[in-house]
Formats: structure tokens, C-alpha cells, sequence
């Protein structure tokens, strides 16, 4: 089953992001590779691709897991979580309709 993660950022912390990005984006190469990945990327604090300084809000990612407790497990287990840049993470079940 699919399943949304959602991290929300704490306000100041894009240098802990950037130093956590690379292990971060790994994460998401292998879930790639095993073809669970649906989509993964951040929400810019502002109205831009490119926010800068302002950097991001949280980060959306849609994969597939064999469960909720295991995505929930694999979320806490985020290098995100761990460099303290998520004040919180949801974990849903997520049904995909569009595009088909």
C-alpha cells in the first residue's frame, strides 16, 4: 500500500537540513531502485522554487510500504528526524487516483 509522509520543519532549521540532506536523499535512491518511491520533495517556505534563505517548511514523500507500522518506522528513522529539522512527521495511508 501507498502511504504520505509529511515532515514539518522547525522554524531555522535549513542549515541542519542541508548537512542532513545527502544520507536524507540516499534513503530516497533506495527506495527508488526497489520501485516504491512515487514522488518525494520539500515544501519551499516561500512562493518560489528556489526560496534561499528562507528554505523549506517540511517535505512531502508518497512510497509504498508492506504496512503502516512500517512506514511509520522507516519515517522515524529519517536523518531528518535525527539532525532534529522535523518538529513533527505524519504518516498516512495514501490512495493514488490520478494520474492513472
Amino acid at each position: 500500500m501507498l502511504y504520505a509522509i509529511v515532515g514539518e520543519d522547525h522554524p531555522g532549521s535549513l542549515t541542519a537540513r542541508m548537512e542532513a540532506r545527502p544520507a536524507h536523499v540516499e534513503r530516497l535512491k533506495a527506495l527508488q531502485e526497489e520501485g516504491r518511491l512515487i514522488m518525494a520533495g520539500p515544501f519551499p517556505a516561500i512562493d518560489s522554487a528556489d526560496p534561499g534563505p528562507a528554505g523549506f517548511s517540511g517535505s512531502l514523500i508518497v512510497a509504498e510500504f508492506p504496512s503502516l507500522d512500517v512506514a511509520k518506522a522507516w519515517a522515524d528513522a529519517d536523518p531528518y528526524v535525527a539532525a532534529g529539522v522535523y518538529a513533527g512527521v505524519t504518516v498516512k495511508p495514501f490512495k493514488k487516483v490520478l494520474p492513472a
